[in-house]
């Protein structure tokens, strides 16, 4: 039986080729049980399980199991005891498929045969179970939120301290310069403070909020990128909405507290206000940084750290600064 309607593109280096061995034992459809065994003696196989029946052109046919053959008369074909229903892949076949295929058929190795039928070779179990301890193995990583174990996520783990400086420093340098201009943003909008200091003592509750938030998603995104095939834009969407309702949440929450404490409705309105937006914008940014980060190829959970908080600090910032000026002042 072949192997058909599996149309995933194969990694390269993760076809059955390059699992396969060759020398296996073969025979004609027409040879006896008899004549099979005794040609076996003092041959070396690299995989000996079954004799595959293959035809005078080398196309596979079927394969008699080793102990089926030593249960057999002496006379008797192959013929009449090969099973005609085995799975049979291509070389380019995904290991993983190969190795699937074997647990649901109950085989101990896998033919590979080319476009025309002719048999190439056998996976032997040995490369199943590697296959399937590899497979088991990332599953367990996708599910602990590793993404995969490329060679600069190693990296970030196990390299030495002045490496570790190296890959990190770079966003942090980044994430400095945004906050130079996150004092310029304050400093900008002095005169608000000057008329109504009431303003200042909400900024530290905005941006945390805004931080907390955004970091929540970000640690969502990097788990994502390992366990998901959605589409960013249905990530984006849902994340948006969650960010309004969570900061309308907060909002709605925080309004009493403000109104009653300060006597100012309207201040409490622009809190209300910045942090419904300071929330839709944090899951956005949290979101998108890994993402973008990861399409790079490079690590996110080194750079969308420094790089989203500052994004975020200086739009919090700057939405509530332009809110209490229009609503406030």
């Amino acid at each position: 039986m072949a192997d058909e309607g599996y149309a995933h593109k194969t990694p390269p280096g993760e076809g059955a080729g390059t699992l396969l061995v060759k020398h296996v034992p073969r025979a004609s459809a027409g040879d006896t049980v008899a004549h099979i065994l005794h040609g076996l003696t003092g041959q070396r196989y690299d995989y000996c399980g079954a004799v595959y029946v293959v035809d005078h052109e080398g196309r596979l046919q079927g394969l008699v199991p080793f102990t089926r053959l030593f249960a057999a008369r002496g006379d008797e074909p192959l013929s009449r005891m090969m099973h005609n229903h085995t799975p049979v892949v291509q070389i380019d076949t995904d290991q993983e498929r190969v190795a699937a295929l074997a647990m649901v058929h109950g085989v101990n190795a896998v033919p590979v045969a080319d476009g025309e039928g002719r048999l190439l070779g056998v996976v032997p179990p040995q490369a199943l179970y590697r296959v399937l301890r590899r497979e088991h193995v990332e599953d367990l990583h996708r599910i602990a939120g590793i993404r995969r174990e490329t060679s600069h996520i190693l990296s970030s783990m196990e390299s030495p301290p002045i490496q570790r400086v190296r890959d990190r420093l770079p966003w942090l340098l980044v994430g400095l310069a945004g906050s130079m201009l996150a004092t310029g943003v304050v400093a900008s909008f002095e005169h608000i403070f000057q008329s109504y200091i009431a303003i200042a003592f909400f900024v530290p509750g905005i941006v945390y909020l805004a931080d907390a938030i955004g970091t929540q998603t970000e640690a969502i995104m990097v788990r994502e990128l390992s366990l998901s095939q959605v589409s960013i834009g249905s990530l984006l969407a849902g994340e948006l909405r969650t960010g309004f309702l969570i900061g309308a949440i907060l909002g709605i929450l925080i309004f009493p507290f403000v109104w009653v404490v300060f006597g100012d409705m309207r201040l409490a309105i622009a809190v209300v206000i910045s942090l419904i937006a300071a929330g839709t914008a944090a899951t956005s940014v949290g979101l998108l940084f890994p993402w973008l980060i990861a399409k790079t190829g490079r690590d996110p959970a080194l750079g969308s750290g420094p790089l989203a908080t500052i994004f975020q600090d200086v739009l919090s910032l700057l939405v509530y600064f332009l809110t209490v000026s229009v609503i406030v002042l």
